[in-house]
């Protein structure tokens, strides 16, 4: 389901710009549609009224919890049924942020990435998006919604943006707080400006090689590591919000000094932050991330060399927490075809360090 479509519905059963408004608010508040200083009876339509029980019950059955797993880092990590059977993962990270799935799979092919080994089952509708927020906001305050889930969102780039729009007006996030995350897309850089709601950007970097990029993403549109960085740069100065330049860390592959060379060549005295995450283990997948004092070593030379640099864990490591692996594992339990770790075996060619260079 589309927001659009929901407001169609709103309007056929009697609805107002202000009547649909205060529906989508509490809805997307995860709110009582009777609560608020307005008693129900005084403002909204009878015919509404009416139409309004059965509304409210599909907006729920959009996103149910199938499970959760609570981590010990205060996140917690949700496989999130959808109306149609399909399964996505949402993730409440600490300090009121959720992070949220925009597609069902993932089409750009990411290898180090289980989400990316099964490929793109379908797009999530706009308010399917909304929903996962709402589920969320049932269990906790959410303050920040980050677009960094299961698949690409520049791949469903009208739907994602329809739903950011929703959240950074009625849904109550400040704009800043709705980030956008993506390995990369011209159409990004053409969109983003033109919406009343600007979200704050994130961009996949991973790799200044190239060559390298394109075996790590191998469906990624093809812009450069140099064009890339050059579009957010132009993006953050016009928005006043930062890039933030994500780059999962893997030993032996994009950890050597070839690459911080590189990063210091593209980001230092840009006006974004590079957020190095160490790898997430994922079984079946032949990556590994650095030993910890290595990782911080790298964080510090970065940061002394002009690149403001923060050193992050993925959320929720002691709970499945690399982005498809609930996923994975409720597929495994169906007798899907998914080894007994959870995790689907997949062969990848060896990858090293410099490869394709």
């Amino acid at each position: 389901m589309k927001i659009e479509d929901l407001r169609h519905r709103l309007r056929a059963a009697g609805a107002g710009a202000t009547h649909a408004a205060r529906v989508l608010r509490l809805w997307s508040q995860a709110l009582p549609q009777d609560s608020g200083r307005r008693r129900i009876e005084d403002f909204l339509p009878l015919p509404l009224r009416a139409a309004l029980p059965g509304i409210a019950a599909e907006l729920e059955a959009l996103a149910r919890l199938q499970s959760a797993h609570p981590a010990a880092d205060g996140s917690e990590r949700l496989l999130v049924a959808l109306a149609d059977g399909q399964t996505v993962e949402s993730v409440l990270l600490p300090r009121g942020g959720l992070c949220i799935s925009s597609q069902v799979g993932c089409a750009v092919g990411c290898v180090f990435c289980m989400t990316g080994q099964g490929g793109l089952v379908r797009q999530l509708g706009s308010a399917e998006m909304v929903a996962q927020v709402a589920l969320a906001r049932r269990r906790r305050a959410v303050k920040k919604v980050v677009f960094m889930g299961m698949g690409e969102p520049a791949h469903n780039l009208d739907n994602v943006l329809e739903a950011i729009d929703l959240l950074g007006t009625v849904g109550n996030i400040g704009h800043k707080n709705l980030v956008f995350s993506t390995v990369g897309d011209p159409r990004v850089f053409e969109r983003l400006p033109q919406g009343r709601v600007k979200p704050a950007l994130a961009i996949s970097l991973h790799t200044t090689n190239d060559q390298l990029r394109e075996r790590l993403l191998p469906r990624a549109p093809r812009m450069t590591a140099e064009e890339l960085v050059a579009a957010g740069e132009r993006y953050a100065r016009s928005t006043g919000y930062p890039i933030q330049y994500q780059w999962t860390l893997l030993q032996g592959i994009n950890d050597g000094p070839d690459e911080l060379d590189g990063i210091v060549r593209l980001l230092a005295g840009t006006y974004g932050v590079l957020n190095m995450i160490p790898y997430n283990a994922v079984d079946g997948l032949a990556f590994s991330r650095p030993a910890s004092e290595r990782a911080a070593a790298i964080a510090r030379e970065l940061h002394r060399r002009g690149v403001l640099t923060k050193l992050r864990q993925s959320a929720g490591q002691d709970v499945e927490g690399g982005c498809g692996q609930l996923r994975a594992r409720a597929a495994q339990q169906a007798g899907q075809g998914w080894d007994g770790s959870g995790a689907k075996v997949v062969a990848m060619p060896p990858l090293r360090r410099g490869a394709g260079a």
